[in-house]
């Protein structure tokens, strides 16, 4: 908390957006908000001049962290969890795919003191079923109902990357997070319910990148997400 304000803290997980980083914290800068705003930045490993372009941004207003070696999303959004020091923590994409002028609608229930934790969900905007790719789109409906199944939470959108947090949700699992890769979703999801935590979705926009534009979760990343939705819930 800074001079009795409350801090929110903004999760970047970077890896190859050269062409997408610095609009995107220009859009993160441009939005106003009731809260400070730590922004953290974990590159995974860059070879497209990522890192280079974040090494001259390291400053007082952007805490920035290079990974020697690609570990995968996982291993960064737990990076900068653990370097996290807000009231509130939000985690953001680098790809444009999502969009900072939601984070009012995201951050509202928890700062009205109705829940502990805001997941931001595609499904409840129609508008958002056209920016989706069709694949995409029904492979994110199948893992967001086998989870459902497993937690008995009634999400919609499992998969989004936008989930918002809680200080006490965060410091209640962050440590234990195990996922390199893609599997931090449902393993994130499958701790807020064994926490019984009180969870709301709320719409966002989207606008949904291809394969051929840099989007980097395969078939692979899904079946393997399917084995992390019951590693999670009935294992770990």
């Amino acid at each position: 908390m800074i001079n009795g304000k409350q801090k929110l803290s903004i999760v970047i997980s970077v890896y190859n957006e050269k062409d997408s980083i610095l609009v995107l914290l220009e859009k993160i800068s441009l939005i106003e908000i009731l809260l400070e705003k730590e922004i953290i930045i974990i590159d995974d490993g860059s070879t497209d001049g990522t890192e280079n372009i974040l090494k001259n941004l390291a400053s007082s207003k952007y805490k920035v962290f290079l990974k020697e070696k690609n570990e995968g999303k996982g291993a960064t959004i737990k990076e900068g969890f653990l370097r996290a020091t807000g009231d509130i923590i939000i985690v953001q994409d680098a790809d444009l795919e999502y969009n900072p002028e939601d984070y009012n609608i995201l951050l509202k229930p928890i700062l009205d003191g109705g829940v502990d934790v805001v997941y931001g969900s595609r499904m409840l905007d129609q508008e958002n079923k056209r920016n989706f790719y069709l694949q995409s789109y029904f492979a994110n409906k199948f893992l967001t109902k086998l989870s459902n199944i497993f937690t008995g939470l009634h999400l919609t959108d499992m998969e989004t990357c936008y989930k918002v947090f809680s200080r006490e949700v965060l410091d209640s699992f962050k440590n234990e997070l195990r996922s390199k890769r893609f599997g931090i979703e449902p393993e994130i999801t499958a701790k807020i319910a064994k926490g019984k935590w009180r969870l709301r979705e709320v719409p966002i926009s989207y606008n949904g990148r291809s394969y051929t534009k840099g989007k980097k979760v395969g078939w692979k990343d899904g079946l393997a997400t399917v084995w992390h939705i019951i590693r999670f819930n009935l294992f770990i």
